[in-house]
């Protein structure tokens, strides 16, 4: 059976999730073509897919009103190369600002082909308009957590709990113990915009415990060689030492006793492996303010979400200082009864996710739609 499957990711974990998926695809139907834009995962499998991950990974109000010209130009060649390959499915991979404009664009367009969304938006903590919109345009959303299920009942549109793929590659690290009681990592997230704004005020609040603790170690991790250069320059002009790594997150969240972790997929993972962290982010002020009035759960971060109050410390914004950051570093590097018991509940409480198998479903649940 010929398939042709046009997919769109636009951020690293959605470059990695998209990947996943498309090997489950691949090996379930050995005649389907991918088509479309992603990173360099998706890229692997497939050479038509183009890879737009440095370029299309930015977040808030005023990042994405400075690059408009260039996501409009890409958005039109987007929709257009759709019209003109005629995709039996189109598998919009998270990234919600592009993703869901793009599929309400597919149906004006009267563009027959099936819509599945994997990774569904978080509309159940901001702007719950758009629930009407996708319940028109997409035909089957592909959800990571049973309650996303039970939040779309009543809005007519097709969801189903496809399980997270956080065990496929953290399990074996989620079962070690390596931690190091001297390593301290910071974690300030993959994109450009958030290691301006979030690796300083942590390599601040660093510098602040080692004038207390001087035996620990910080480490950090970086996405990319870029992002990796930017870092390691940052920590020279702090004059904080802090070793920096390539694309080694997970193991250092395996392995370091505790740490500071930027909001996103980041902050899941860091629970999942059990480590003690504060959740620490920021963005420019107007973007901040203009979230601040749509949002509406009490926590940012998901396991605080799972487990309904605060386990883990969030530091956002103008309460994202080197102070409370380092005030609570200091309190999980002290103490490590707190920081066992931290462990544990964030164990706890991402324990539903340690099911195998969520790549695989996600891919018989699209070709379950297609048919």
């Amino acid at each position: 059976m010929n398939i042709k499957a046009y997919i769109v990711a636009g951020e690293v974990s959605g470059d990695n999730h998209g990947s996943g998926l498309m090997s489950e695809m691949i090996n379930l139907c050995e005649g389907i073509e991918f088509y479309g834009m992603g990173g360099p995962s998706m890229a692997n499998y497939s050479n038509r897919v183009q890879n737009w991950i440095n370029e299309s990974a930015v977040v808030g109000f005023w990042e994405v009103i400075k690059k408009y010209r260039y996501f409009k130009r890409l958005f039109d060649e987007v929709i257009q190369e759709i019209e003109d390959l005629d995709p039996e499915v189109v598998i919009l991979v998270d990234y919600p600002g592009f993703n869901l404009r793009l599929a309400e664009a597919i149906r004006q367009r009267g563009i027959d082909t099936k819509i599945v969304y994997y990774i569904s938006p978080q509309v159940w903590a901001w702007k719950r308009g758009r629930i009407k919109r996708m319940a028109i345009n997409i035909d089957c959303m592909l959800c990571l957590f049973p309650f996303e299920v039970t939040f779309f009942e009543g809005s007519g549109l097709d969801a189903r709990f496809v399980g997270h793929p956080i065990a496929e590659t953290l399990t074996e690290l989620r079962d070690q113990d390596l931690r190091d009681d001297n390593v301290v990592a910071l974690l300030p997230g993959s994109r450009d915009r958030e290691i301006e704004k979030i690796f300083p005020v942590m390599l601040e609040a660093a510098k602040d415990v080692l004038k207390i603790e001087p035996d620990i170690h910080f480490e950090a991790s970086a996405a990319s060689e870029k992002c990796a250069e930017r870092m390691k320059a940052m920590a020279l002009e702090k004059e904080v030492p802090c070793k920096v790594s390539l694309g080694n997150a997970n193991e250092l969240m395996s392995r370091a006793s505790c740490g500071a972790v930027a909001s996103g997929t980041a902050t899941l993972e860091a629970a999942f492996l059990g480590l003690p962290y504060c959740l620490v982010y920021r963005v420019s002020n107007l973007t901040y303010f203009l979230a601040k009035g749509l949002i509406a759960v009490d926590f940012l971060g998901m396991a605080n979400l799972l487990a309904g109050r605060e386990l883990v410390r969030e530091f956002l914004q103008f309460d994202a200082n080197s102070e409370k950051i380092s005030s609570e570093l200091l309190r999980l590097i002290v103490s490590k009864d707190e920081r066992y018991a931290l462990s544990d509940n964030l164990k706890k409480v991402t324990s539903l996710l340690a099911q195998p198998g969520a790549y695989e479903t996600a891919a018989k649940t699209v070709f379950e739609a297609l048919n």
